[in-house]
């Protein structure tokens, strides 16, 4: 029989992808910022195409079909619809978005066309039908309920529905202006984090708060029904006129004009305003899941859509949510909406046969980006002039342990790069979760970002219940779960009247370095099946320590994507106060190190294999 080759893409808003199916089946997913360099790249996914043809062998000719994330004129529809309504307030704004729109998005079969083939099969798929998408079809379960909330697609906001088998429904919809993933995203700019990547910096803010603000948002900003449902006040916002996220009503409300980024300082009230949207965003998400269920009937739940990426508010909706499992997408921003496109083509419009045993994902632990070989890595070293030593594989964990173990800080680059914002084991920064001083020092002298950012821990799956209080797992590092209370270690009157980020300077546990300051941790469960050398790693970190996790941060730097390329990695790790680089089977001590890197490497001499 013939293969069957669907591309999926997704592009024009944030983080453009491409991803590839051969016969049902994953090959290759990546975003395009992890070749072009350029942080949450929404341009046209290029490179990230060229990727996934390279990793299969085939040409543009030879793909079925392409299927692209969202329907355009009818995003543009709403765009035209609601700068009619604001009209002569937006000006502006519509004056800077429409030449764009007329010349490239309003076009995307004949963008397809030039870019990638002269192709007769074209689909086109909801934006919020393609989050659905990724989220239910790699799913491990033959049926679920589905959830997706993000800023917005064309109309819709947020949607949930059932899926079964290869098919999915969605039967109810909150649509724009009223968006959670946009009222979160206001308060991410008002605290001064930028849209669309800094809603992680606010979340990892809430804890240092209180959540004084509770009343004030529920009050004047958002109406929340007992089933979840919500409508904002619109008055404060300014997301449908202007260039911003806020107004001055909003700034009047909350005491001031927004924070300016690397300028003012984090005051303890944008602390209390990051807790309290976080609150509030917990209240409404887990309302919205009791009502899917009792709407549904469902014993599982997957979520999708860049709301999905709140791993607070998705670890309380599977402590106290109603549903026996829930499985989110890794990817779930723009970027996963690639993979759902395809996906939606394969099962949605082919009516392909889908076959799921309740365990396992397609997924393929998300590590579908290019790989090097160490024949690759070892061309560069030395066309670099990199003094390396080599490391034989059966000692490769052995080795990485050890140095971890004598608090060194290690990058991590193995195998095939991560899909989605997450760095899952080939492509990070690990170090000692025992350390007190590790969590500061890996944010300011490795990262180079704000210090009170917590850092996730990577644990042995079997072992992950013996030191937190979650009955699951969590492969793709998108649940935070409370540390076992036995754990915690008592605080004393002294450090209780500590404040803001003062509290970072109290050890709370026996693993500081992964406890936040709520005794909260971002997890990642590792299993020897999901990612063997990763695996070993830990398994050897724990034979040597008695701690069976490591920390596991992404490799890059703030401002930067996760590194693709040996030489983005050795770039990386040559301006970073990082130890040792072990890239493959090759060491490098940054001790030994005596020359810069040869600026006339580019990294796409050194092509994946």
């Amino acid at each position: 029989m013939r293969d069957i080759y669907i591309l999926g893409i997704s592009a024009f808003y944030h983080d453009s992808a491409a991803a590839l199916l051969k016969n049902g089946v994953i090959i290759a997913a990546a975003q395009e910022e992890r070749f072009t360099r350029k942080k949450h790249d929404a341009d046209f996914p290029e490179q990230a195409i060229s990727y996934c043809l390279r990793e299969v062998g085939i040409s543009p000719q030879e793909i079925n079909y392409i299927s692209f994330y969202e329907k355009p004129f009818i995003k543009f529809e709403r765009l035209l619809a609601t700068y009619f309504q604001y009209a002569p307030r937006g000006f502006l704004s519509f004056s800077k978005s429409m030449p764009v729109w007329a010349k490239q998005k309003l076009f995307i079969k004949s963008l397809i066309e030039e870019k990638v083939s002269h192709h007769p099969r074209i689909l086109f798929n909801g934006h919020h039908e393609s989050h659905a998408a990724s989220a239910f079809y790699p799913s491990p379960f033959e049926e679920a309920a589905i959830l997706t909330m993000d800023g917005v697609g064309e109309w819709v906001t947020a949607s949930f529905g059932i899926g079964k088998g290869n098919r999915i429904s969605l039967v109810e919809q909150i649509k724009f202006p009223h968006s959670l993933g946009l009222l979160y995203s206001a308060f991410t700019y008002y605290v001064g984090f930028r849209v669309n990547s800094g809603e992680y910096k606010l979340m990892g803010l809430a804890p240092y708060g209180e959540p004084a603000y509770v009343d004030v948002i529920k009050k004047e900003l958002v109406d929340i029904k007992e089933d979840g449902s919500f409508q904002l006040n619109m008055k404060y916002f300014n997301y449908c006129v202007g260039l911003t996220m806020t107004n001055n009503k909003f700034h009047v409300l909350f005491g001031g004009k927004p924070r300016r980024p690397d300028k003012d300082v984090l005051e303890q009230r944008h602390m209390d305003i990051a807790r309290s949207i976080q609150a509030v965003t917990e209240e409404i998400m887990l309302k919205i899941a009791r009502h899917v269920y009792r709407q549904t009937g469902q014993k599982y739940l997957c979520l999708a859509g860049g709301v999905a990426l709140n791993c607070v508010a998705n670890g309380l909706i599977a402590k106290d949510g109603p549903f026996k499992k829930i499985w989110v997408q890794p990817a779930a921003t723009d970027a996963g909406g690639a993979l759902g496109a395809a996906f939606a083509a394969w099962y949605g419009y082919l009516r392909k046969e889908r076959l799921a045993d309740g365990v396992h994902d397609a997924m393929r632990s998300s590590l579908l980006g290019p790989e090097f070989s160490n024949a690759k890595i070892e061309v560069f070293l030395k066309e670099q002039g990199v003094v390396y030593e080599a490391i034989e594989r059966v000692q490769q964990a052995k080795v990485a342990a050890r140095i971890i173990a004598e608090q060194k800080v290690l990058g991590w680059f193995q195998g095939r790069m991560e899909f989605g914002p997450r760095a899952l084991g080939n492509r990070s920064i690990v170090a000692d979760p025992r350390s007190l001083t590790m969590q500061s020092m890996l944010n300011v002298k490795i990262k180079f970002r704000e210090s009170f950012r917590p850092f996730a821990p990577a644990v042995l799956a079997d072992k992950a219940r013996d030191y937190f209080d979650f009955d699951g797992d969590s492969p793709y590092m998108l649940m935070t779960v409370p540390l076992k209370e036995r754990l915690r270690l008592p605080i004393r009157e002294e450090q209780n009247r500590l404040s803001g980020i003062n509290k970072l300077k109290i050890k709370r546990s026996e693993i500081p370095a992964v406890t936040h300051v709520d005794y909260s941790a971002r997890l990642q469960t590792v299993t020897l099946e999901s990612n063997w050398l990763f695996y070993d790693l830990i398994n050897e970190f724990y034979s040597l320590t008695a701690c069976p996790m490591v920390i596991n941060t992404s490799f890059n730097v703030r401002g930067e994507p996760i590194v693709c390329s040996p030489q983005e990695a050795y770039e990386c790790f040559m301006r970073t106060d990082m130890d040792y680089l072990m890239m493959g089977s090759f060491l490098v001590d940054k001790a030994q190190q005596q020359k810069p890197l040869n600026k006339r490497g580019k990294s796409n001499e050194f092509e994946p294999d």
